[in-house]
């Protein structure tokens, strides 16, 4: 790109910039910005809190870098972050760069730091001050992390904030050695997150907002008496929350399909014509149209047995080497969502098989949709997806980066059967502590049965039911909605 046309480029994505050197209205553009009153249509009101600290914070040297999948939201979530700080009075619209990355190349990217700082000199008349950049899908330039590096080690660039957004994990960039060693900040503030689609209590808070929602606990805390005396309050309203679960594992997370689902009863061909076109973009471009709808009906049908990937591949009609190649990228894009096998020590047992989970139901669902002839994902697998993918979530939460290191979740073996989430350790406020096994079921009745597999191997821990509750046992009985509740 030519000095002019980057130029435009930030001219038209920073109308801000014009609002505060006119004097006028900082947050006026909020009222026609294209992608906000898109969003007009399909709100149900949630509003992703991922980036609420830097939207409040004074402006400083810390970096932060944004996962998730394509279509999650993104793009308004950093637009409501610039909206949030130019209403505030202690920040001039002109610290604020927007930076839409869509076909740059790394050479671009370097000149749009420089000429984004030229463009905003008339902030620093009387001091320095530093800007607060947000560079949107950034992952998609090649080289992307070595340019920031650059610009941090060398450049006034290493005093502003940061944030990069991106739809991929590329393994090609050195996301840790670049960005985070010593060049992510002094404020202590999270350095890798994920915006991933709504959990089911950003759901049912949305859709639902009459149903109480019990408070999230620590994940390592699920049988404390505190829980069984907030769950023993809720046990009349057993029926509304499986009702609000069927929803949500039937149209997922994402903002749109939610809110389709919401308003119409199911979710449009057209999100999902979207959603499958980007899966299919990050990964196997070149592979016939047909392959991904089979990759993910056949992930999803398998998703609650460790995955044979010499079957599997048999099944899809390929080769080994490619279906560990699509894997990796559907992990990379945050379609899915490793489980590895784990030991007596809550360690990875290196060359196990693991299991697969789609990170969002509506990528389950998706085969049906726009292939007739496929089938229909069954609860079963939904129920267990979903709350893994919850607990994944929380311990990423509680420890930064696990995700982004495959190093979440886990199963293990015993001598009759497995158990579906074993203990992994995580932190806590005193140190550290293994969170409670876990084991799904979507069953009302002879849970019991179940149940001996977690009282044999662990004495206790959480049968996640379809409305059962239980609470009289070592092992309880919880509906699958509540558990998902409170692990957050």
């Amino acid at each position: 790109m030519r000095d002019d046309q980057i130029r435009r480029l930030l001219s038209l994505a920073n109308p801000w910039w014009t609002a505060a050197s006119t004097r006028r209205e900082a947050t006026a553009w909020t009222s026609s910005h294209r992608l906000l009153t898109k969003r007009r249509v399909f709100d149900l009101g949630y509003r992703s809190r991922v980036l609420d600290d830097v939207a409040t914070c004074v402006p400083d040297d810390s970096l932060v870098v944004l996962n998730g999948p394509r279509r999650v939201g993104k793009s308004v979530v950093l637009l409501d972050t610039v909206a949030t700080m130019c209403g505030r009075d202690d920040i001039d619209p002109r610290q604020l760069v927007h930076v839409p990355c869509d076909g740059m190349s790394d050479q671009d990217l370097r000149r749009v730091i420089t000429l984004g700082r030229a463009l905003t000199a008339s902030v620093d008349a009387n001091t320095s001050r530093p800007r607060v950049w947000f560079f949107d899908e950034i992952s998609d330039i090649p080289g992307w992390t070595t340019v920031l590096k650059q610009a941090r080690d060398l450049t006034d660039f290493g005093d502003d904030t940061v944030v990069a957004t991106g739809s991929h994990w590329a393994g090609g960039e050195n996301i840790y050695g670049n960005l985070m060693a010593g060049r992510a900040g002094t404020s202590g503030r999270r350095r890798i997150r994920q915006l991933l689609p709504m959990t089911f209590r950003d759901f049912a808070a949305a859709t639902c907002p009459d149903l109480p929602l019990p408070a999230a606990v620590h994940p390592a805390e699920l049988q404390t008496d505190e829980v069984r005396r907030a769950l023993t309050d809720l046990v009349f309203l057993a029926d509304e929350y499986d009702l609000a679960w069927q929803g949500y594992l039937t149209c997922g997370g994402f903002p749109r399909a939610a809110a389709e689902h919401t308003k119409t009863g199911a979710v449009s061909r057209a999100f999902v014509d979207d959603l499958v076109g980007w899966l299919r973009t990050d990964t196997d471009p070149e592979a016939p149209v047909e392959s991904l709808p089979l990759l993910l009906a056949e992930l999803a049908d398998r998703a609650t047995s460790p995955l044979n990937l010499r079957s599997t591949a048999l099944a899809l009609g390929c080769s080994r080497g490619v279906l560990d190649r699509r894997i990796a990228r559907l992990t990379g894009s945050h379609a899915a969502l490793r489980c590895h096998r784990r030991d007596e020590h809550g360690r990875t047992v290196p060359g196990a098989q693991y299991k697969l989970y789609l990170v969002d139901p509506v990528l389950a669902w998706a085969p049906s949709t726009i292939s007739p002839g496929l089938d229909q994902p069954d609860f079963t697998q939904l129920n267990e997806s979903v709350l893994a993918v919850a607990l994944a979530r929380r311990i990423d939460a509680l420890d930064e980066g696990r995700w982004a290191v495959d190093d979440t979740i886990g199963y293990t073996r015993t001598e009759s059967a497995e158990v579906d989430l074993a203990p992994v350790r995580v932190p806590t406020t005193s140190g550290s502590a293994t969170t409670t096994p876990l084991e799904s079921k979507w069953i009302d009745t002879g849970w019991q049965r179940d149940a001996r597999v977690l009282q044999g191997k662990y004495g206790g821990g959480v049968l996640a039911t379809k409305s059962v509750l239980d609470l009289t046992r070592a092992v309880w009985a919880v509906p699958a909605p509540l558990v998902a509740l409170l692990l957050g």
